[in-house]
C-alpha cells in the first residue's frame, strides 16, 4: 500500500474518532459497532431532565427533545443501524417532550433495548417501557407520581380535567408497554405512605421487576446480548458470528 494511501485511510480513522467524541460531547450519543457479532447499534442517552418547550437553567443537565427527536427520525431512515440501546437517568421533566420522545422509540421499527441507570423518575417511566425489552440495575429507583402542573389555567375544574386527560395518557401508555396493569400504577401513584411530601411511589430495581413495570434486572452486558438477540431473531439470515 502507497504511503498516501496509508495517510488517508489513517486521516479518515482520526475523523471518524473526532465525530464519535463529538457526538458523545454533544448529545451522548454514538454508533457501536465493535462487537465481535458485527451488528451496528444506535447509542442514546437520557440524563438530567427532559427539556421541553421551555430551555432549563444553563447549569442543569438535560435531554433535549428537539435533540432526539430528529435523532430517532435518522435512526428509522438509516438502514444500517439494527438496533437501539437507551440508557436512562433522569429525574423527569416536561410531560409532553418525554411522552414524545417514549412514542418514537416505541413506533421504531428496528430492536430497542433500555437500561435504567441511577433513576428512572416521573416521565422516565415511559421513556424506560418504550423500548422492546427493558432493564434496570439493582440500585437503581423509579419514581411514579400524579402529574404536576406548573403552567397557569384558569379555573380549578379546568385546570383538574386537563391534568387527569395528561395522566391517563400516560398510564395507558406504560400500561400498553409493560406488564403492570393500568390500575395498579394509578394505585401506586395514589400512595401516600412512601414520599414524605409528596404523593407516589419509589420503586427499586427488583420492586420495579417484580410490578411488572420492568422486564429484568441486569446491567450493559445484559442489556446488549438482549438487543443483539433481538436483532439475530428479526434477521435470523443477516447474524454474522463466525466460528
Amino acid at each position: 500500500m502507497k504511503e498516501n494511501e496509508k495517510e488517508e485511510i489513517k486521516q479518515k480513522e482520526l475523523d471518524r474518532e473526532d465525530s464519535r467524541n463529538g457526538q458523545i460531547r454533544e448529545m451522548g450519543q454514538v454508533v457501536l459497532d465493535g462487537n465481535s457479532r458485527k451488528h451496528k447499534v444506535e447509542l442514546l442517552t437520557v440524563i438530567g431532565e427532559i427539556e421541553g418547550h421551555e430551555s432549563a437553567p444553563s447549569h442543569s443537565k438535560t435531554t433535549k427533545y428537539e435533540h432526539v427527536l430528529p435523532k430517532l427520525a435518522l435512526i428509522e431512515d438509516d438502514e444500517e443501524i439494527e438496533g437501539l440501546l437507551i440508557l436512562l437517568n433522569t429525574v423527569g421533566g416536561d410531560v409532553e417532550a418525554g411522552l414524545a420522545i417514549a412514542e418514537m422509540i416505541a413506533s421504531l421499527s428496528i430492536p430497542t433495548v433500555s437500561l435504567v441507570l441511577g433513576g428512572g423518575h416521573s416521565i422516565g417511566v415511559p421513556m424506560a417501557v418504550s423500548a422492546d425489552y427493558s432493564f434496570i440495575v439493582p440500585s437503581a429507583t423509579m419514581v411514579i407520581h400524579p402529574v404536576r402542573q406548573s403552567g397557569m389555567f384558569i379555573g380549578v375544574v379546568q385546570t383538574y380535567r386537563n391534568m387527569e386527560k395528561i395522566q391517563d395518557r400516560i398510564t395507558a401508555f406504560v400500561s400498553g408497554h409493560s406488564h403492570m396493569k393500568r390500575q395498579r400504577m394509578e394505585e401506586l401513584m395514589l400512595d401516600t405512605s412512601q414520599l414524605v411530601k409528596d404523593v407516589g411511589t419509589m420503586l427499586e430495581g427488583e420492586e420495579a421487576v417484580r410490578e411488572g413495570l420492568i422486564d429484568e434486572v441486569g446491567g450493559i452486558r445484559d442489556a446488549l446480548d438482549k438487543l443483539y438477540a433481538l436483532i439475530e431473531e428479526k434477521n435470523p439470515g443477516n447474524n454474522s458470528l463466525c466460528l
